[in-house]
């Protein structure tokens, strides 16, 4: 079953004149897949505002759900220590 995604209009976004729809829309998508910004097409204006949109409303959903964001993402090695080993 394939995921379906909506779109910046159906969460009342609008989107500026100045900007490509079909970019923002990609960089929007793009951002709700959870992909990241490795393309030179994706450092467009466009796609670079409709990611930026997709990753601010992500941050919504989520808090309004009540998942916490912590402020530092690292990976913790840890090392079993145990007496007489």
């Amino acid at each position: 079953m394939p995921n379906t995604y909506p779109l910046p209009r159906d969460i009342g976004l609008k989107i500026p004149a100045d900007l490509r729809e079909n970019r923002f829309y990609a960089g929007f998508e793009h951002a709700l897949k959870g992909g990241h910004l490795t393309e030179a097409e994706y450092f467009r204006r466009s796609f670079r505002l409709g990611f930026r949109a997709a990753k601010f409303y992500l941050r919504e959903v989520r808090r309004h759900r009540g998942i916490l964001d912590f402020p530092m993402r690292a990976r913790i090695r840890l090392r079993d220590v145990w007496p007489g080993s």
